[in-house]
């Protein structure tokens, strides 16, 4: 009987997570922050009795390790390569720097809240909020499906899945500094031979891991049922942080590098492989911010200390800490406009991962640790109510978002397929020379294959007459002379189709 009321249990929360994940796309607000609020309605006063933190560590890892996995195959090198030194001071010096500024304010108004708490203790509570939570970037980014101009959004999601090992190794530093009440001796020299060994061995296994992942998918031929394809894959992320892990570097670098190297390879079944990890990533986020929402005690959340504490930590890291950090590092990076570093400094949310790292100090018995846990869990919530629903706004006004156009033909197209697809919508221009297909003179190898017309699809013929607002979809084996002809003729809507 506890099985199946388990799993009845389980149902009904992910029942009411996706249908809270429905109602903050048409309010605009984070899904994930709907999660949370529903895992913290069925937590309130045990009403669903959930208070493991070694669980919710291994869900946060598993999670985490998908999280960053997918985000890294979702992601093109093309993009991030003129952003990527840019990125990685923010995913690391941004990190630090933010922990300090956030540190330092926190131990001056602590007295003024009533609690004692050391300079590492302030320090471990900034920490475990420094980096940017990739789960909370990758999923609001890319659901809005809006552009941002500058190469803005490849250097987000670059930062947020980069900076959390930094994060890491400085929550995992205080940690055993606070353990030890605060007072021990700090080893500069070691501890940057252990960031140094961390973000080496990471990278450098995560790459090694990537081409190897890329090796095996291409060449192991499961003809007996491709589905396995994904378990594969699945297998090989969860090797790439789990060795790199044993191997004394960073499995979370490690993990987002794999799935990077991956993502820019030509893998068979690709289609198939990006449909699953993005349903699977769905799911483990839905689970993790359940859990983090029944984990948590919302009598103690509500305790005038925490509250406090928090409403203050939350708007001196959105206001000023995040801002000062990112326009002082992006500074010597000329080609990044005023408003670009003004919307980055904006978009520097907290997710899951400041939670996460916040379940440390309790299982290592810190002082301070419960309510260090409630601080950074009630600053999560104010940065997704405040940053996460403005994310979309903030572009707008700023005038950094345009419409990312997308096709409405899903193709799943083997990639040994060497043609390539692409969607026109026929405007007036277009039909200046006529309004039949055959009048319209495409380059040579290039073929109108489907038109939809008014939501229904059809296979046109050379008398098919066209009418503004057709989209077609066209194959053609010089893709760079058809885009160059599609201008020529005014075309002004051309999406590549994949």
């Amino acid at each position: 009987m506890l099985n199946e009321n388990f799993l009845l249990v389980g149902a009904l929360l992910l029942f009411i997570a996706v249908l809270a994940g429905k109602v903050a796309y048409r309010l605009g607000a984070p899904a994930l922050l709907l999660f949370l609020g529903v895992g913290m309605v069925f937590g309130y006063n045990d009403f669903i009795p959930f208070h493991s933190y070694e669980f919710t560590q291994f869900i946060g890892m598993i999670a985490l390790c998908i999280i960053l996995f997918s985000g890294g195959m979702d992601t093109k090198f093309s993009q991030i390569r003129p952003v990527m030194t840019a990125g990685v001071v923010l995913a690391t010096l941004g990190v630090v720097a933010t922990a300090l500024i956030v540190g330092g304010f926190v131990y001056f108004v602590a007295p003024y809240v009533g609690i004692e708490m050391s300079f590492v203790s302030a320090l471990l509570l900034a920490a475990t909020m420094s980096s940017t939570d990739s789960a909370s970037v990758f999923s609001i980014l890319r659901s809005k499906k809006q552009g941002l101009r500058q190469n803005l959004r490849p250097m987000l999601e670059l930062e947020s899945g980069s900076n959390d090992p930094m994060a890491y190794i400085l929550t995992v530093l205080l940690v055993s500094l606070a353990g030890g009440g605060g007072h021990g001796d700090f080893d500069w020299v070691d501890t940057l031979r252990t960031f140094a060994v961390q973000m080496i061995v990471g990278s450098a296994l995560g790459y090694m891991f990537g081409r190897a992942s890329v090796w095996i998918i291409n060449r192991i031929n499961i003809r007996s049922n491709q589905s396995l394809y994904s378990i594969m894959l699945l297998a090989c992320a969860f090797f790439s942080f789990s060795f790199t892990t044993l191997a004394y570097g960073n499995g979370y670098l490690a993990v987002y590098i794999t799935g990077l190297v991956v993502g820019n390879y030509r893998i068979v079944h690709r289609h198939m492989l990006m449909t699953f990890f993005d349903s699977f990533t769905w799911l483990l986020q839905i689970v993790l911010f359940l859990a983090l929402g029944l984990l948590v005690d919302v009598n103690e959340l509500l305790q005038p200390d925490v509250v406090i504490m928090g409403l203050a930590v939350g708007a001196f890291m959105i206001f000023f800490a995040r801002p000062v950090a990112t326009l002082l590092l992006l500074a010597p990076f000329k080609h990044f406009t005023a408003k670009a570093r003004i919307y980055v400094s904006w978009v520097g949310l907290r997710g899951a991962v400041p939670i996460i790292f916040a379940t440390y100090p309790v299982l290592e018995g810190v002082q301070n640790a419960e309510y260090i846990f409630n601080v950074v869990f009630l600053v999560t919530i104010i940065s997704l109510v405040v940053q996460g629903t403005t994310v979309s706004g903030m572009a707008n006004w700023l005038g950094l978002a345009y419409e990312e156009l997308e096709s409405v033909f899903k193709l799943n197209m083997p990639d040994s397929v060497k043609s390539e697809f692409s969607e026109i919508e026929v405007n007036e221009s277009l039909l200046v020379q006529g309004d039949t297909l055959k009048e319209i003179k495409l380059p040579g190898g290039t073929l109108v294959v489907m038109i939809c017309r008014g939501g229904k699809y059809f296979v046109p013929q050379g008398h098919t007459r066209l009418a503004a607002g057709d989209k077609l979809l066209v194959v053609s084996d010089n893709n760079e002379e058809l885009i160059l002809k599609a201008k020529s003729m005014g075309v002004e809507k051309f999406i590549r189709v994949e």
